[in-house]
C-alpha cells in the first residue's frame, strides 16, 4: 500500500466532506478510493471514518490521524520543492486569490509584470468576491480586505482604502446634500448582497469617533458592484462601496462622494500566505515585488 496516496486521499475525503467529490477531485473511481480508504483503516486496526447517507465524519482516531496526515504531506511537498529548486532559484507555479474588482485594477498589473520580470514562475489568479481558504484550496498567498481574525496566517500589509458613500449629482440636486448619515433616510439606496455582506451602513461621529450605523432600505439589491455602480450613476440610489470601485466614476463626474466626515476608519488592505516552514522563492519574490507597489497605490492611512 502507498501509505502517502492514501493520506492523501483521506485529506481530500475530510476536505470535500464525500468520496464521491474526494474521487472527482482526485480523478479517481469512488471504488478505487473508498478501497484504498479501507486498506489503510485495515492497516493501522483504526477506524477513521464514519460513513453516513449526508456526510463523512472523523472518529477520534481519524481526526488525529488527520492532523499527522497533513504535517506529513506538508513535510513531503516542501521536500519535493526544495529538491526542485524552489528554494534556491525562484520558480514553479504561484496561486493567488484576491477580490474580483481590486484584483483586475490592481493585482493584475503587478502579477504581469511579475511575470515579466520571472520568467520561471508561473501564476495562476484566483478572482473571487468570497475568501477562499488558503490551505484547502491549495492558494500560496490571498488578498484580504478587512480586519483579519486572529489565525496562523501571516499578514503583510500592503494600505488601506476608503469606504465611502455617493450618489449621482442629479439624485443630490433633487434630494438636497444630506448633511449626515441620517438624511440618508429620505434618498433611495442600492445595496449589494454577497456571501460577505454585513448588515447596516457604519460610521463614525465627527467629533469623538464614536461609531452608529444605519439601516438603508433599498429600492434596488444586486448581486455585484460594478451592477451597483451602474446602478448609481443612472440615478437609482445611493451606494457605500470601497473608494476605489467609484473612483472612475467620481473623476468623470458621474457621483460625487458624500458625508466624508462620517466616514469610518480606512480598511485595511493585507497579503496573507501560511506559516508553515521555510517560504519558497517564488513567494518571497512576490512578496517583495507585490507589497511596494501596493503600498504606492494604497498607502497606510490612519
Amino acid at each position: 500500500m502507498d501509505r502517502i496516496e492514501a493520506m492523501s486521499m483521506l485529506i481530500e475525503v475530510a476536505d470535500t466532506g464525500s468520496f464521491s467529490a474526494a474521487a472527482r477531485s482526485l480523478n479517481v473511481p469512488v471504488t478505487t478510493l473508498s478501497r484504498k480508504i479501507s486498506d489503510l483503516e485495515a492497516a493501522l486496526g483504526a477506524k477513521l471514518l464514519v460513513r453516513s447517507t449526508r456526510r463523512i465524519n472523523l472518529t477520534d482516531a481519524g481526526s488525529s490521524y488527520l492532523a499527522a496526515a497533513r504535517r506529513i504531506i506538508e513535510q513531503v511537498e516542501e521536500a519535493e520543492r526544495e529538491a526542485a529548486g524552489e528554494f534556491t532559484v525562484p520558480k514553479g507555479r504561484l496561486t493567488i486569490t484576491a477580490p474580483i474588482q481590486f484584483g483586475q485594477l490592481h493585482v493584475l498589473p503587478v502579477v504581469t509584470d511579475f511575470l515579466a520580470r520571472f520568467p520561471q514562475i508561473d501564476v495562476s489568479l484566483l478572482l473571487q468576491d468570497r475568501n477562499l481558504q488558503l490551505v484547502e484550496d491549495h492558494i500560496d498567498m490571498a488578498v484580504r480586505i478587512g480586519r483579519l481574525p486572529d489565525s496562523s496566517m501571516i499578514a503583510t500589509s500592503v494600505g488601506s482604502v476608503r469606504m465611502v458613500v455617493c450618489a449621482s449629482p442629479r439624485l443630490i440636486a433633487a434630494q438636497g446634500m444630506p448633511e449626515t448619515p441620517q438624511d440618508l433616510s429620505r434618498f433611495p439606496s442600492v445595496t449589494i448582497e454577497t456571501p460577505l455582506s454585513q448588515p447596516g451602513w457604519q460610521f463614525h461621529q465627527p467629533g469623538d469617533r464614536s461609531p452608529f450605523s444605519i439601516s438603508p432600505t433599498p429600492r434596488l439589491s444586486v448581486t455585484t458592484v460594478e451592477a451597483a455602480l451602474q446602478a448609481a450613476i443612472r440615478d437609482a440610489g445611493v451606494i457605500r462601496l470601497f473608494h476605489y470601485q467609484v473612483a472612475d466614476a467620481v473623476r468623470g463626474g458621474d457621483l460625487k462622494i458624500m458625508l466624508e466626515d462620517y466616514e469610518i476608519d480606512p480598511v485595511p488592505v493585507s497579503l496573507i500566505h501560511t506559516s508553515r516552514g521555510q517560504m519558497p522563492l517564488k513567494m518571497r519574490s512576490f512578496l517583495d515585488f507585490a507589497v511596494p507597489r501596493l503600498r504606492a497605490v494604497f498607502p497606510i492611512r490612519s
